[in-house]
């Protein structure tokens, strides 16, 4: 069952929190450009309100909530409302789909991973970007999850992990990049990414469809 009472009860605070952080939001939407050319026939995989899609020029996505469908719309977008379990896209018709932050909100990753290999084109990529829940704010994320209005039903993964599931599912990673080091609430202008990932707390990884 999708994860979307928390972004339909409570749209305004989600798009505030971005207002509230943005050299956080701009160090993540930097770290992604940076990983990847983002070409015409590209998709967002929870594309939500469109605060990552509109900045990336990425035109089109799914997602469960059809309240964030409706802000997104506004700003442009095509969204169909749905589930990354099962996408409504044929086989190897997408050159590159993103993920951020939706990878934790699934209900079912293997079948998540399945999906988009299914749809993205040959040596096509899978960007997912994601806290990493080893890094200072995953932790911090997933200690205080049951208090949280957005992540209390989040499952939260690790680099390696996700890694390895990509992998399984069929995917060379080609690259990572990481951002946010320090405090969320700390950072007071945009940070540069790094390759790799350890440090920082926002993870971005390159699969290549194989």
């Amino acid at each position: 069952m999708a994860k979307t009472s928390a972004f339909d009860n409570n749209l305004n605070e989600y798009e505030n929190w971005f207002i509230k952080n943005k050299f956080a939001y701009k160090s993540e939407i930097n770290a992604i450009k940076e990983i990847a050319e983002i070409p015409e026939n590209s998709i967002e995989i929870g594309i939500g309100s469109g605060l990552f899609a509109v900045p990336l020029g990425i035109k089109q996505g799914i997602d469960p909530s059809q309240t964030m469908a409706n802000l997104g719309r506004k700003r442009g977008l095509d969204i169909k409302i749905g589930v990354a379990e099962n996408l409504p896209w044929k086989d190897n018709s997408v050159d590159y789909a993103l993920m951020v932050t939706s990878i934790c909100f699934v209900d079912d990753v293997k079948r998540t991973l399945s999906e988009a290999y299914r749809i993205i084109s040959d040596n096509g990529y899978l960007i997912i970007a994601f806290v990493d829940k080893n890094s200072s704010i995953g932790k911090e994320y997933i200690k205080t999850k049951n208090k949280s209005i957005f992540y209390n039903e989040a499952v939260f993964f690790g680099t390696d992990e996700l890694i390895t599931l990509s992998q399984n599912a069929g995917f060379k990673i080609t690259a990572i990049k990481q951002t946010i080091f320090g405090k969320i609430t700390d950072i007071n202008q945009i940070q540069d990414s790094k390759n790799g990932y350890g440090q920082g707390s926002f993870v971005v990884l390159k699969c290549q469809k194989k």
